[in-house]
């Protein structure tokens, strides 16, 4: 009967990816000390090199992200604003 399959956590992968990326110990070394397969630490690794370009574009989306959420507050508040100013106009011509 199969033992049940180990689930790793991405940390866990980037860890892994990371030492073996440094080239200290041997990936045969580096499957021994953290108990996995060096088939799994040569695919970790790969994906880490596929994805460091997402590492970085992803801080860029962020703050467009976030610039767009402010952007969007900013121009509700400016409705509101407007709107405001616009009663008041109004207000002050029926009093004056």
């Amino acid at each position: 009967m199969a033992g049940k399959r180990k689930n790793h956590t991405a940390a866990f992968k980037a860890q892994v990816a990371l030492a073996a990326l440094k080239g200290d110990k041997t990936v045969n070394e580096l499957a021994g000390q953290f108990a996995v397969y060096p088939t799994l630490i040569h695919a970790w690794k790969k994906h880490l090199f596929q994805g460091a370009e997402a590492v970085f574009a992803n801080g860029v989306k962020a703050a467009e992200a976030d610039a767009q959420v402010i952007q969007t507050q900013l121009f509700e508040q400016i409705g509101r604003l407007k709107m405001e100013l616009e009663w008041l106009k109004k207000k002050a011509a029926v009093l004056g």
